[in-house]
Order: structure tokens, then sequence, then C-alpha cells
């Protein structure tokens, strides 16, 4: 299921803006490639062309070729719609349906790709997704009870399980845990780590100790100024990344000398 991508000379606009310039990476399949950066330097941005979620935004086009098991998410005859089936996403802030229940909200992805499914097969759906977001255990007696009422740790991995459900085969994380408690943030990480086994993730985090805790290997994103264009200033092996990388700013970063 977990596939490569290979992103080569992506430039991203809005409108005349150029947000993101020039990024250049492999990203490995069964793997966590964390994106670091200070705010505003184009990480978001760059996450949501990987699954074409910036087309939301009027204006917004890429240049570049992000390739994803052999096929150009951007080619003219790829749909946009086909390419989220295959790259999920989760939001900083849970986002469940908030008027669903908990087991529609696990299939509201799947009915929205128009999949008919028998009521024993969503039923299984419902609790092999919620396994494998460890959220099973915690809400097997209330699966009728609406997203809304589950703690903020748990909606997140509600989300997860929605985005899974649909089997996808890279699993996008934009800053996944800033809302979240400690305790809810170390669920979060201990079950990326364990879908790490079956999805490429790649995740984009604030906080360098989870950086440095989840991912395999991680990309340093920067900004030489307001208006400027984010950059992939280096991208290696996390404990690389973080014992020596080969870029002075990436080191300011990581040691928190600005951002």
């Amino acid at each position: 299921m977990s596939k490569r991508i290979d992103v080569k000379d992506l430039n991203v606009y809005y409108g005349d803006f150029l947000a993101v310039e020039d990024v250049n990476m492999a990203i490995e399949p069964r793997s966590i490639t964390a994106l670091i950066g200070p705010s505003g330097c184009g990480k978001s941005t760059f996450l949501r062309t990987l699954n074409r979620m910036h087309e939301v935004i009027p204006g917004a086009r890429v240049e570049g070729s992000a390739i994803l098991d052999g096929q150009d998410l951007y080619a003219p005859e790829v749909d946009p719609v086909m390419v989220r089936r295959h790259v999920g996403m989760v939001f900083q802030r849970p986002n469940p349906f908030p008027t669903m229940s908990i087991a529609d909200n696990v299939l509201a992805g799947v009915r929205l790709n128009n999949r008919k499914i028998k009521k024993h097969e969503a039923e299984e759906l419902v609790e092999r997704s919620l396994r494998g977001a460890n959220l099973w255990n915690e809400v097997k007696d209330r699966l009728a009870r609406p997203g809304s009422s589950l703690s903020g740790g748990q909606q997140q991995r509600l989300c997860i399980a929605r985005a899974i459900a649909v089997k996808p085969d890279v699993l996008l994380m934009d800053e996944p845990c800033s809302a979240l408690d400690p305790i809810s943030t170390l669920a979060i990480e201990d079950l990326m780590a364990e879908l790490k086994d079956e999805y490429t993730i790649v995740i984009v985090t604030h906080n360098m100790q989870q950086a440095s805790r989840v991912s395999d290997r991680t990309g340093f994103f920067n900004i030489a100024g307001t208006g400027k264009p984010g950059h992939l200033i280096e991208m290696d092996e996390t404990d690389k990344m973080f014992s020596s990388p080969s870029v002075k700013d990436t080191e300011d970063y990581i040691s928190g000398r600005f951002g």
C-alpha cells in the first residue's frame, strides 16, 4: 500500500505570488517524513500540494511535478478527487462532522467516493479503521453518539480513522497535535509509529522534540524574509539533521536561535 513520492522542481503560486520555490525531495515509503521550519515558510502549503488540497484556494497553482508511484499527480488527466483518495489528510484542529455519529464519521470519506457499502461491510470497516486509529476500545459502546462528544485527542484519532478508512497510500498530517494536550499528543505519536508500517506519512510540526521522536527523515524549510518564497533548505535522516545539520540556518533553528 505504502508508496514513494518524488517531488521535482515544485513551485507553488497563489496568483502571481510565488509561495514556495523549487522543492526537490524524495519521500520514502513506510516511513515518517517531518517538515519543520518557522511560521510562514511554506511547510503547510507544500504539504497541501501533495494531495492538491491547496487548489481549493482560488488562483493557486503548481509548476513542477509530484510523482506518486510513477504517476504525476499533476498530469492533465489526473482527477484531484482521486488524488485525495490515495493521499489522505489530517488537519491541525480535529474536524469530525459534529452532527454525524462516530461510525458515520469514519464512513464519511468512503461514502463521499460513492462507494456503495453493505451494512456488515460498513460495520467491519468502522471497527478496522477505529482499531487502526487506536480508538476502538474507547468508543465501541457508543458508536451512535456524535463525533463531537469525544475529547480533542479522541476527535483527532477519529479523523485519522476517517482518513485511513478509504485505504490511502499516503497520510499527510498538518500539525496534528498542536491543539492537543501532552497525553493525547503521545497517543497520536505512538499511533504514527504503528501506522508507518502501512503508510507513507508526512507530518508538518512546530515541535522539534516531536520531529526528532517520530520521524525517520526531516526536511527544514525557511524563508529569506516577508514576501519571499519558502525554500527547502536541507533534508536528511532525522538523527543527522538534529545532531549535525549541513546548513547553519538549520542548526540555528533546531537549537532555538530563531523561529
